[in-house]
């Protein structure tokens, strides 16, 4: 049996996004995430692999601005890595 990566059940969340060349940072909604036995959010879309990221780039309630941003780190990872526990 794999171990659990989780210490709750999915919620619907949004994970926020640097900007690129074709669009500002924003927050994305369509996300499912609970906090990872690992440290941070560990986060599921249905067109992305799931991965585990920082707390400050996941809320669970929609932002009421969408391109507002969330206080990010100095320094801060984007992405947390392993996803899942060995």
């Amino acid at each position: 049996m794999a171990a659990k990566s989780t210490t709750q059940p999915n919620a619907r969340c949004w994970v926020w996004f640097k900007g690129g060349l074709n669009e500002p940072s924003h927050w994305r909604g369509g996300w499912y995430g609970a906090p990872s036995v690992l440290g941070g959010i560990r986060i599921e879309h249905s067109d992305y692999v799931p991965c585990r990221c920082p707390d400050w780039r996941v809320v669970f309630e929609e932002p009421q601005d969408l391109n507002q941003p969330p206080l990010i780190p100095e320094d801060s990872e984007w992405k947390l890595f392993p996803t899942e526990p060995t």
